[in-house]
């Protein structure tokens, strides 16, 4: 259930009138503005957005529209009014959407520190052969923030936060490498190190990898806009990037010839998990409300998708020379 507050001048209530014959509604005037408080299923906020973006005239400071999530209702009119409404496919608001990715537009200290400790966790994991330490170092990471805020972004023409965000996932993955790099060298005169099959796992590139990056960052988008745990669809977009980043640290300093190899699988994971939530955006339908915002969208989105497949298709032929 959502509770909507639409404050706005006396002089819009007339277009907005028409809205409100099908939703439960409180109106109050208060001088020369009209206060209405709206209730109604998560399903139809959508269209109600929609609607009120065409009847509520934005250009006065007054003029406001406010979202609310209400703990709970206790209202016999109001189930009663709810009954009596066909409820439409649910689409979570482009507004709600754009506002999520914002915490992952900026590096913070928290990012990097979290970042940090997820790359030694999966070194360690990985000189151990050991999965659960692994699985438990991608709980950790954060990197679906990036590739989200990149798929929503560039889904709604925000060319800039798009590009940001690519930064940001590239600084990151730059940061495990490093990382990993320092950290095998700071440990080896006292540990004998040695490649383990997990290590081994990921020396090489293949297709099979670029299909399940797409699948992974279709299912990622795709989870997060109906709802469930952050967690959950960040672990699946770790395990394309966190070991691959990590490996490709370790083999610069062990075997540096193959690092090229993990290299080139940690870039092939990234350019697949853009592409497949770029698609996942699209399957969704996530865009601009206003008519041409959605045009210059959608000529952002194939001009992205376009250099994501030549950048794919020439990462996967490097790969087969190797």
């Amino acid at each position: 259930m959502k509770k909507v507050i639409i404050t706005a001048k006396k002089e819009n209530l007339e277009k907005i009138e028409p809205i409100l014959k099908d939703v439960f509604h409180f109106l109050k005037e208060e001088e020369d503005l009209v206060r209405i408080t709206i209730y109604l299923h998560d399903e139809r906020l959508d269209d109600l957005i929609s609607k009120l973006h065409d009847t509520v005239d934005q250009r006065y400071k007054e003029s406001m529209i406010e979202v609310f999530t209400p703990d709970f209702i206790i209202s016999s009119a109001l189930k009663r009014a709810e009954k009596k409404i066909e409820k439409p496919k649910e689409k979570t608001p482009v507004e709600k959407l754009i506002y999520s990715t914002k915490p992952h537009l900026r590096l913070d200290i928290g990012k990097i520190a979290l970042t940090s400790v997820a790359g030694i966790i999966a070194l360690t994991g990985l000189f151990m052969n050991n999965v659960a330490i692994i699985i438990g170092a991608m709980l950790l990471s954060p990197l679906l923030g990036p590739i989200y805020a990149f798929a929503i972004n560039t889904a709604v023409g925000r060319a800039r936060d798009a590009f940001k965000s690519i930064g940001n996932l590239g600084i990151l993955l730059l940061m495990v490498i490093v990382l990993s790099y320092l950290t095998t060298l700071s440990i080896s005169p006292f540990i004998e190190l040695s490649l383990t099959q997990e290590i081994l796992a990921r020396m090489s590139s293949s297709f099979i990898y670029i299909l399940m990056a797409l699948l992974l960052g279709f299912a990622s988008i795709l989870a997060l806009s109906k709802g469930i745990s952050e967690s959950i669809a960040g672990v699946a977009i770790a395990a394309a990037l966190l070991p691959p980043a990590v490996v490709t640290g370790i083999l610069f300093f062990l075997y540096p010839p193959r690092a090229i190899n993990c290299l080139t699988l940690t870039l092939e994971n990234v350019l697949g998990l853009m592409a497949g939530s770029l698609s996942a955006t699209l399957l969704l339908d996530i865009g601009p409300r206003k008519y041409y915002e959605r045009v210059v969208a959608r000529k952002f989105i194939a001009r992205t998708f376009l250099v994501l497949i030549i950048l794919l298709a020439l990462l996967f032929a490097f790969s087969l020379l190797l």
